[in-house]
């Protein structure tokens, strides 16, 4: 079983980051003292649960969590600063800070630190994260201790369960365009305009026809769904910004 350390202070440690092109000294007194901060660990920058949905989710919710009295969102892996400092780049994050454990020093003092030679990664962390309250872990969700490498209580979603039961989530609004399109373009300025936050997904012309039949049902551009449901096209896109106002 991996420890679980709430009521404890986290353990003090320095660590060597790489932004914005320096290396940059910090420690955990820096990161935590008279802070309220949501750390999620895992095992390593650039894998596929980690960039997939790991790492993006905690990005997406995090203006929900700042609304919630959270000063800061820390993503620890040990990885060297340098593969953080590109795998933040990669990820477009704003919001999380990815932070470098590169000697596992902060992982082990977690009690987390594990064996994973089996599959070539060394020594890494395990998948958790924690809420931490000037230093003092509040709770952790900690994934089983079973084979493999288990997602299923360390989410961003859960944490923010934790922490505002009650919080309304961003909808997760996906855009379809093609480049040249001018619908296309005014359906970008109007969700902008209306504070919307998108993912857009531009279609090459030899796969766009293809790919909106298959899941709007109509080959023309924009095409937007929201929550994986099909709102439409720039007219209806138009109707739900003015439906929501």
């Amino acid at each position: 079983m991996m420890q679980n350390f709430e009521g404890n202070k986290v353990p003090q440690v320095d660590f060597k980051l790489h932004e914005n092109n320096q290396w940059v000294a910090t420690n955990s007194a820096e990161l935590f003292d008279n802070k309220t901060v949501v750390v999620f660990s895992l095992p390593g920058a650039f894998t596929p649960t980690c960039s997939s949905t790991h790492l993006p989710r905690y990005e997406e919710l995090a203006p929900v969590f700042k609304a919630n009295g959270v000063d800061s969102i820390l993503c620890v892996s040990v990885n060297d600063g340098f593969v953080m400092e590109s795998w933040g780049k990669d990820q477009g994050l704003k919001a999380v800070r990815p932070i470098a454990d590169g000697n596992g020093t902060f992982t082990d003092g977690m009690g987390m630190l594990v064996d994973k030679s089996a599959i070539g990664f060394g020594k890494r962390s395990w998948r958790y994260s924690m809420l931490v309250k000037n230093g003092v872990v509040s709770k952790m969700f900690i994934e089983p201790d079973v084979e493999g490498d288990p997602f299923l209580v360390s989410d961003a979603d859960s944490m923010l369960k934790h922490i505002a039961p009650n919080a309304a989530k961003p909808e997760q609004v996906a855009l379809f365009t093609k480049e040249g399109c001018p619908f296309c373009e005014t359906a970008k300025e109007q969700l902008k305009a209306a504070g919307v936050s998108y993912f857009e997904m531009p279609l090459a012309d030899n796969v766009r026809q293809r790919l909106l039949s298959a899941v709007a049902g109509k080959a023309t551009s924009p095409q937007m769904f929201v929550n994986g449901s099909l709102i439409g096209d720039g007219a209806a896109i138009n109707a739900w910004i003015k439906a929501r106002a």
